[in-house]
């Protein structure tokens, strides 16, 4: 059975089931800020995080992605720290230069539907199509090693249970 979020308490359902851990994290391809290509998921051979939106032009989530942002810029090339939404390019490329986001990429899986992989598009309701709020952390040999599957869309994930998950992986 597919997983439910809600939104102000309204239930929406997914298209599948978020992925757990030890669970493969799948290769997936992304469209990042500059409207290119980008791959993430798999075998990097350095930890990464993926952290799932609905929109950037939401409050919650923009504040999500400023959060994000200021707690891994510091490490800099140590990890893949991804924020992926449904958002297009140009309004993604809009956010980082207003929000000076630049310690994290920011990705659109608008093209491709990639992270249906993982479980966390929207399968239904006003929101049927965008992305749920989840966080993923892989490791380096592209194991998934912590999962938040945030169960009400208008509220922020754990941000210290995900970045503990990704600084033990360092």
């Amino acid at each position: 059975m597919a997983a439910q979020v809600t939104l102000k308490g309204t239930p929406l359902t997914l298209a599948g089931e978020p992925l757990k851990p030890p669970t493969y994290a799948p290769p997936v391809c992304l469209v990042d800020a500059r409207n290119e290509e980008i791959h993430v998921g798999g075998a990097l051979g350095k930890p990464q995080i993926l952290i799932t939106v609905p929109s950037l032009d939401t409050p919650v989530c923009a504040m999500e992605a400023k959060k994000f942002n200021e707690a891994l810029g510091a490490l800099g090339e140590a990890v893949r720290a991804v924020v992926v939404s449904m958002d297009l390019p140009f309004a993604q490329k809009r956010f980082c230069d207003s929000y000076q986001v630049n310690g994290i990429e920011v990705a659109s899986d608008y093209r491709y539907w990639d992270m249906d992989k993982y479980g966390v598009r929207i399968a239904e309701g006003t929101l049927r199509g965008i992305l749920a709020r989840a966080v993923f952390v892989i490791d380096p040999q592209g194991r998934i090693t912590y999962t938040e599957l945030v169960p009400e869309i208008s509220q922020e994930p754990n941000y210290e249970a995900a970045l503990s998950a990704l600084r033990q992986l360092l």
